[in-house]
């Protein structure tokens, strides 16, 4: 991985935060971020934090950018940015739906953009990401880029820009759905009678432990859960019942998720 150079990240929600916290374990160098619903948080004592892009100190010259709002912002927020960036700046955008085309369009078609699809585990250095490279972008920049993204956990490259809303539906998303799992084991366990402390005891340290042991595992996925799966026992009566269900299930909820990514870049064309 590359050195880090100084960021101006505009966003500081979750996502934003959770690559920021990677950055600085890296030996991010004095940043500024932007972010009028964070007044605190994000920053350390030697970055700036600013409501808004005008307040941005004018000697400031950042490596990158590194654009973490809400999509439904981007026609508002990124014609001011690319203005007051210089050519050198990479753009580095997690926007979902956002593609490379409209992010320079809204950007003043003046700077080399990176469209990536980071994941929250990045707040431990356990994200894993997906970018692609738009036109114009310097090997400089991309080495940046790359060092930014990877800061936090995994990346991956891609060079099929298309391929990005389902990364989203598939990683970006993902999370959540791990945590849905955890939610729902913990409720059912205490629905069958598991004081309330336990079942959530239980179900977290059952989805955390299993995750581990599939990260530190050469075997695929699916052998993992033959593995613990004995002919006629209680694991293959319960998988009996998931399997009936869950495989559409899981088609369905991503297919929508890479449709709503989708939906997001065409609605950002319209504001």
């Amino acid at each position: 991985m590359g050195d880090l150079a100084p960021v101006l990240l505009v966003g500081a929600g979750k996502m934003g935060a959770a690559m920021f916290a990677g950055w600085a374990a890296r030996g991010l160098p004095p940043s500024v971020v932007v972010d009028p619903s964070q007044p605190a948080g994000v920053a350390r004592a030697e970055d700036t934090m600013v409501a808004s892009l005008d307040l941005v100190p004018p000697a400031f010259v950042p490596g990158a950018v590194v654009l973490a709002i809400k999509p439904q912002m981007a026609a508002s927020v990124l014609p001011a940015i690319g203005a007051m960036l210089p050519n050198t700046s990479v753009v580095v955008s997690i926007l979902a739906g956002l593609t490379v085309e409209r992010l320079s369009a809204l950007l003043g078609d003046r700077h080399a953009v990176v469209r990536a699809m980071p994941n929250t585990p990045a707040a431990i250095g356990q994200g894993m990401t997906v970018a692609v490279a738009g036109p114009g972008v310097s090997r400089a920049q991309l080495e940046l880029a790359d060092a930014l993204l990877s800061a936090s956990g995994e990346l991956a490259w891609l060079h099929d820009e298309a391929l990005i809303d389902p990364v989203t539906s598939v990683s970006g998303c993902g999370p959540a759905y791990v945590f849905l799992l955890a939610e729902l084991l913990e409720e059912a366990g205490a629905r069958l009678g598991l004081p309330p402390a336990l079942a959530r005891q239980l179900a977290r340290r059952t989805v955390a432990g299993s995750g581990a042991l599939l990260a530190a595992s050469s075997e695929e996925s699916a052998q993992l859960r033959r593995n613990v799966t004995s002919p006629n026992g209680v694991t293959e009566r319960a998988l009996a019942v998931l399997m009936d269900a869950w495989p559409d299930t899981i088609d369905r909820a991503l297919i929508a998720a890479t449709e709503r990514s989708r939906e997001l870049g065409k609605q950002a064309v319209l504001f």
